[in-house]
């Protein structure tokens, strides 16, 4: 049993942390600003033995004594985090900055949660941890690409010069329950607008990348991450099943038995071609694959937001 806090706790992600870390019996504290997470996530959780939820900001300094912090806390998805990038990049880098602090005063463990975004749009495929990555660093993503490539160098330094005991991990896209109807991802994206019988946006033309992994998958790499010792990362967490966007599209319609047409706009801009995890390292280090297969997951996740949309 340990003491845990959650930064970005009512977050999609961090909401399924927030459970599986309360189901093996640990103390969680689950703090967020509610900016990009629901408190409906963990409206269940509130009152639990054991879970004690803040309304905090990651932007200024706190105080946890805590044997673990998971850093989860920032807006993940474009129409979030594009909104008030200054407030992206601040919650990136003081985000970071505070959570090596805390960990530091009280000898914990801290994880930061970075992102494939950090390789950009990728000019090696499938991208391995080695690679530095090709991001724009003055485009309308920069402010979560920078920010989270700066988090990371944050935590490297840490470790370097203080001897912070740091972990950390580069999410590729997750999907599943508690995905919010609005956070303009491909698969919530497209299953909400399926499930009103509504057009299927694809941005280009269909043919553009991405590797889907499932919730449930992505946290359970993240604890194993956690409690690994003698290995700081950086690790890619991803499922590496490549499929096109139209691919998902046709998958949603089929699941979902949805009579929606499908559109085609234009692709944005500095958005990735190709992205496909190499997880070798996180098999060696962490033992660790996802399990889901995407036909799966999706039943999965186009149940629960059937559910919850009625």
């Amino acid at each position: 049993m340990k003491s845990i806090l959650v930064t970005g706790g009512s977050g999609f992600i961090g909401s399924h942390l927030c459970r599986r870390l309360l189901a093996e019996g640990n103390t969680v504290y689950c703090m967020d600003n509610l900016y990009s997470g629901s408190r409906r996530n963990i409206e269940d959780l509130i009152g639990t033995e054991g879970f004690t939820f803040i309304e905090g900001d990651v932007t200024e300094p706190y105080d946890f004594e805590v044997d673990r912090i998971y850093n989860l806390a920032c807006p993940a998805s474009p129409v979030h985090y594009q909104k008030d990038p200054v407030m992206t990049a601040r919650t990136c880098v003081l985000g970071a900055i505070h959570a090596l602090e805390c960990a530091e005063k009280h000898h914990a463990r801290v994880l930061q949660t970075s992102t494939s975004e950090i390789y950009g749009n990728p000019l090696v495929h499938p991208q391995t941890e080695d690679y530095w990555g090709n991001v724009n660093p003055i485009g309308l993503r920069s402010c979560y690409d920078e920010g989270k490539r700066m988090g990371e160098t944050l935590f490297l330094d840490y470790h370097l010069q203080y001897g912070t005991d740091i972990r950390i991990v580069r999410i590729f896209n997750t999907y599943g329950p508690c995905m919010a109807v609005n956070d303009g991802r491909v698969v919530s994206n497209f299953v909400v607008a399926a499930l009103k019988n509504e057009p299927i946006t694809i941005y280009g033309d269909g043919s553009q990348t991405r590797s889907f992994c499932y919730v449930d998958d992505t946290v359970d790499a993240l604890v194993r991450m956690m409690e690994q010792d003698d290995f700081n990362g950086p690790v890619n967490i991803g499922n590496p099943d490549e499929r096109t966007i139209q691919e998902i599209a046709d998958l949603v319609l089929e699941i979902s038995g949805s009579g929606s047409l499908i559109i085609h706009e234009c692709l944005p801009v500095d958005d990735p071609v190709r992205r496909k995890p190499d997880i070798s390292l996180a098999k060696e280090k962490l033992h660790w694959a996802p399990v889901v297969p995407l036909e799966e997951g999706l039943k999965r996740t186009i149940a629960w937001f059937r559910s919850t949309m009625k």
